[in-house]
């Protein structure tokens, strides 16, 4: 493989390169997402088995503090700092608190869901570029092998097979480079929509309850 991309042209090379780094790039975010995934659902069963472990609720806001260290909990306290702001000095709730603890969750949850999705992009358009990227450098490729068998006016085998084989290098790179974008981009977006759902129906309970503490 190094003789082949030694031998091509330089275009076809910058091609080769950019393509190995893609995919490169895609592996680098793939890996990334994977532990930050892995450590957000550990996380969010950490904090559910808190959560309903039956501590009231105001002391568990105050053991995580002004400091929550996952999605969940940054959550949760986004939750509580507004019901705590919407109680007044007689004890009583102002007005329309249920929506804005509501509003202050669902930008929470916003938030994490661009963290959770970030990098994503990438891996999609990796995907659906690549191949055309490597088709590019392969047509480039042939052309030119096209031009030197011309010039030599030869077109014995030995002749036109190294030309067409460094290009098509280039579609094999690009292929390479696509196929798991695509795939992990897939499961990814997969494994990101369920936990985001889970905070979702997460925010929906606590608010509940909430809800049921201001109607009583």
């Amino acid at each position: 493989m190094w003789a082949l991309f030694a031998r091509a042209t330089l275009l076809v090379k910058l091609v080769m390169i950019l393509l190995v780094m893609a995919s490169i790039w895609c592996w680098a975010v793939i890996v990334d997402k994977i532990r930050q995934y892995r450590k957000a659902r550990a996380e969010a069963a950490e904090f559910d088995r808190a959560f309903w472990s039956g501590e009231p609720l105001n002391e568990l806001y105050d053991q995580i503090g002004n400091n929550p260290e996952g999605p969940a909990q940054r959550i949760f306290v986004a939750g509580m700092l507004e019901w705590q702001r919407s109680i007044r000095d007689d004890g009583r709730f102002i007005a329309n608190a249920q929506a804005r603890i509501d509003r202050s969750m669902d930008v929470a949850i916003a938030k994490e869901a661009a963290n959770l999705q970030k990098g994503l992009p990438v891996l999609a358009t990796v995907g659906s570029t690549a191949p055309f990227v490597g088709l590019f450098g392969t047509v480039w490729g042939i052309m030119n092998s096209f031009i030197e068998i011309a010039e030599a006016q030869n077109t014995n085998l030995a002749v036109v097979a190294p030309g067409i084989s460094e290009a098509l290098l280039a579609t094999g790179l690009g292929l390479l480079a696509a196929i798991p974008a695509v795939i992990f981009y897939n499961k990814l977006s997969n494994d990101s929509d369920h936990i985001i759902a889970g905070y979702e129906a997460f925010a929906d309970e606590f608010s509940t309850i909430l809800g049921r503490q201001l109607d009583s």
